[in-house]
């Protein structure tokens, strides 16, 4: 049985963000997760998490402006202090929120910018990231996004995450593994998933076309959970899509796997 958790940025928008966390609640979820909590005191965030009884399960470091477009900023030559603010600001708030991992955007190349530098830095601030995130037990993860939705975005495929991986040689990354973004740029979710889940540290969901919920799209949600849960996998899925027509409406989909 997969251990799902409700995306607050994704789920149930018809509220506004501290009320999610009841309403994932009563719908059935113990996790959740969401891009950013730094609109919000860290005192606001763990009151609504410990009041409803959840499981704080991954955020986003600072990811630069993404109301305008930024998808994070760790492969940005000129954002570097930016960025390494943004680790001690990200660690502030999951020791308080008692979470275990935190992930880590890359960031869309700018036009200017050579992938090679780009590249370079990328390294470097995911060295930096590791260490820093060891020293409070907590998890640094790197997620690979499409480039259909995301055009430029610095890291997109499996084999680019595992060369990362084995350059930064660092035990303390590991793999935010997307199905939607990953049925985009690759396919062949299950064996990929079973070939690399040593380094799979969570996992995130939504169905293609349309980033809607589980049932609405191509991808065989019931043959995928039931492989993930013949897998050495103890992580949580995330359920970061888009409700195609609002979200509680959407959940019947749940039930089989509360």
């Amino acid at each position: 049985m997969p251990k799902l958790a409700a995306n607050l940025t994704m789920m149930f928008t018809e509220v506004d963000f501290l009320r999610r966390f009841e309403k994932a609640k009563n719908a059935g979820f113990k996790g959740i997760e969401y891009l950013l909590p730094y609109d919000y005191s860290v005192e606001e965030v763990v009151n609504a998490l410990q009041s409803n009884g959840l499981t704080q399960v991954l955020f986003n470091l600072p990811s630069g402006d993404m109301p305008n477009g930024e998808r994070g900023i760790a492969c940005l030559p000129d954002r570097v202090e930016e960025f390494r603010n943004g680790v001690d600001q990200a660690i502030t708030y999951a020791k308080a929120l008692n979470c275990p991992q935190l992930n880590c955007l890359a960031g869309k190349v700018p036009e200017g910018l050579s992938v090679s530098e780009a590249h370079q830095v990328f390294i470097e601030n995911l060295r930096f990231a590791a260490d820093k995130l060891a020293a409070e037990n907590i998890v640094l993860l790197i997620e690979m996004i499409n480039t259909k939705d995301v055009p430029g975005f610095f890291l997109n495929t499996t084999a680019q995450d595992l060369s990362i991986l084995e350059e930064v040689n660092h035990p303390n990354i590991k793999i935010q593994y997307d199905i939607y973004h990953m049925q985009k740029m690759e396919g062949e979710l299950a064996l990929t998933m079973e070939a690399n889940i040593e380094h799979i540290k969570h996992m995130q969901l939504a169905d293609n076309p349309g980033r809607h919920e589980p049932g609405t799209g191509e991808i065989n949600y019931p043959f995928l959970f039931k492989f993930i849960d013949q897998l050495p996998y103890e992580g949580w899925i995330g359920c970061e899509y888009a409700p195609a027509a609002g979200t509680e409406e959407g959940l019947g989909w749940l039930e089989d796997y509360k």
